[in-house]
């Protein structure tokens, strides 16, 4: 089995509730990342970052530095682009905060929404559930979110569900080319 990490990084797996609080005070001390410490955190390389800044999945960099609200994203789609096509990705994203450069539609925030993703993976433990069994744990988990309307509630646990099984689904991808490479190799 691979080395378990933190959601969409390159970062080794620190049970916390709050993964993004890691990366606030890096943020804030230099005043946004560049986009070569982005690909650092995420493993991803530049040119798909960008892509997914023009594509819209991601808000503008500030001055060529990405923020608290960039980076959350990035970490959501690189966390679900194994088990999600990215234009799936994009469109979920767009269902729970509406437009990537606009905060004024948004139902929560990018960095507790990443949260909510994280604290969901580390409540699964070694085995995932059965995937009846993810609306509860997600339940469980936005017990704290106070929404601005029900609708809102329900939005975001169908949204983080389908990030559950969608995260789910792209680690049993990995173990099974892991698997696969170890059968072409016996």
């Amino acid at each position: 089995m691979t080395e378990k990490r933190d959601p969409g990084t390159t970062i080794p797996y620190a049970d916390s509730n709050g993964m993004f609080a890691m990366f606030r005070p890096l943020i804030r001390a230099t005043d946004g990342l560049t986009l070569g410490q982005v690909c650092a955190i995420t493993g991803l390389e530049a040119s798909t970052i960008q892509n997914w800044v023009k594509r819209k999945f991601v808000p503008h960099p500030v001055e060529k530095k990405y923020h608290e609200r960039q980076l959350a994203r990035i970490l959501l789609i690189s966390a679900l682009r194994d088990g999600m096509k990215i234009d799936g990705i994009g469109e979920l994203m767009a269902m729970v905060n509406g437009d990537a450069d606009d905060e004024s539609d948004d139902i929560i925030s990018e960095e507790r929404l990443y949260d909510y993703l994280c604290r969901s993976i580390g409540k699964m433990g070694e085995r995932p559930p059965a995937a009846e069994e993810i609306p509860a744990l997600v339940q469980q988990v936005t017990c704290d979110y106070d929404p601005p309307n029900e609708e809102a509630f329900r939005r975001l646990r169908s949204a983080l569900t389908v990030m559950v099984l969608a995260y789910t689904a792209g680690q049993y991808k990995q173990e099974a080319e892991t698997h696969f490479r170890q059968m072409k190799e016996d």
